[in-house]
C-alpha cells in the first residue's frame, strides 16, 4: 500500500455506512464514500461535524454547512505547502489528501536528480501536485480543462509561497495539449496524470478511462526526454486495478526505457480504527525502484 500518513492538519477520523468522517484543519466534514461498505456504530464526534455532503436522487447532492467559513487554508508541514480548502460540488473540498504520499515519493526523486526537472502535471485540477514539484525545484507545466480549477491552482501556489515559481498553467482539453507537444519537439522529464473516470473532449468525443488510458499513455510517452526521471499515474476508477495500471507502464515505459514499476493502492489511515481506507489506486515508473506490481 501506498500510505498517506505525514498529514498534521487532515485527518481521517472514522468511517462507516457509506461515509468518511474527517478533519480539515479546525472543521470536521462528513462525505459520502462508495468504498465505505461496512456498517459500524458511530461515535459522538460525527454528532459534531461542521458540514455534511447529502446525495441527491436526482443525481448530484448539497452541503449542509450551517458552521463553515467559503473557504480557509491547511498545511501539509512535510514539504511546506498550504492549501485553499472550499466545499464545492459533487463532494469535493478541492484537494485529494491521499496523494500526500506520491508528493513525498516524486519530491525525493527530483531533489535528488542532480539536474533541471521538467514535470508535466496533466488533469492537474488544483494543483496539489503541481505545487509538490515546484517546491522540490522543478519546473512544472500544470494542464486543466476547467479554467476554475487553474485559477485555484494559482492561488495554493501562492499559499505555498510559489508565486513566482517556474509554473506555466495552461487552460486546455489534455489530449490536444500533448499532441501540439509532440509537434513542438517540446519534451519532458516527468508525466504525472491523474484521468478522470468518464468525459467528453472538446469535439464531443466520449473518454471512458478503461477504454481511452491505452492511446493516451502511448501518446504521452512521446513526450517523454531521452533519459526521463519518473511516470506517475493515477485512477479513482474501481474497474482499473493498480495491477492493470502497472502493466500499461511497464509495456509502454519499460521496454521503453528500462527501469522498473510499482503498483498498489493508495490509503488513509483511519484513526478511530488503525485500518486503511483505499483511496484510488498508483502506479510509478522509475529507472531504479525494483519490480512490484
Amino acid at each position: 500500500m501506498f500510505i498517506a500518513k505525514d498529514w498534521a492538519e487532515y485527518q481521517l477520523l472514522d468511517a462507516g455506512g457509506g461515509e468518511r468522517l474527517e478533519r480539515w484543519g479546525k472543521y470536521t466534514l462528513i462525505r459520502p464514500d462508495p468504498q465505505v461498505i461496512w456498517n459500524c456504530p458511530k461515535n459522538e464526534l460525527w454528532k459534531k461535524a461542521d458540514a455534511s455532503y447529502h446525495r441527491s436522487k436526482q443525481g448530484g447532492g448539497a452541503w449542509n454547512q450551517n458552521r463553515l467559513p467559503e473557504s480557509w487554508q491547511i498545511a501539509y508541514a512535510p514539504l511546506n505547502l498550504r492549501f485553499l480548502i472550499k466545499p464545492m460540488g459533487f463532494k469535493h473540498t478541492g484537494l485529494f489528501p491521499e496523494q500526500a504520499v506520491n508528493w513525498n515519493w516524486f519530491s525525493s526523486l527530483i531533489a535528488g536528480a542532480g539536474r533541471p526537472i521538467k514535470v508535466l502535471n496533466l488533469f492537474a485540477y488544483t494543483g496539489g501536485a503541481t505545487v509538490a514539484a515546484a517546491r522540490a525545484g522543478a519546473g512544472v507545466v500544470h494542464v486543466d480543462a476547467a479554467k476554475g480549477m487553474v485559477a485555484h491552482a494559482k492561488e495554493n501556489a501562492r499559499l505555498s509561497g510559489l508565486a513566482d515559481a517556474p509554473i506555466r498553467y495552461i487552460v486546455e482539453d489534455c489530449k490536444r495539449f500533448v499532441e501540439r507537444e509532440i509537434r513542438r519537439g517540446n519534451r519532458y522529464d516527468a508525466v504525472i496524470m491523474d484521468p478522470p473516470s468518464y468525459g467528453r473532449g472538446p469535439s464531443g468525443e466520449i473518454w471512458k478511462l478503461e477504454e481511452s488510458i491505452d492511446g493516451f499513455l502511448r501518446l504521452c510517452t512521446q513526450v517523454l526526454c531521452d533519459k526521463p526521471l519518473f511516470f506517475l499515474l493515477n485512477s479513482y476508477t474501481t474497474g482499473l486495478s493498480p495491477s492493470t495500471m502497472g502493466y500499461l507502464l511497464q509495456l509502454y515505459l519499460c521496454s521503453r526505457f528500462g527501469g522498473s514499476v510499482r503498483a498498489d493502492e493508495v490509503v488513509l489511515p483511519v484513526h478511530s480504527t488503525g485500518g486503511y481506507l483505499p483511496c484510488g489506486a498508483a502506479a510509478r515508473w522509475t529507472a531504479e525502484e525494483r519490480i512490484h506490481i
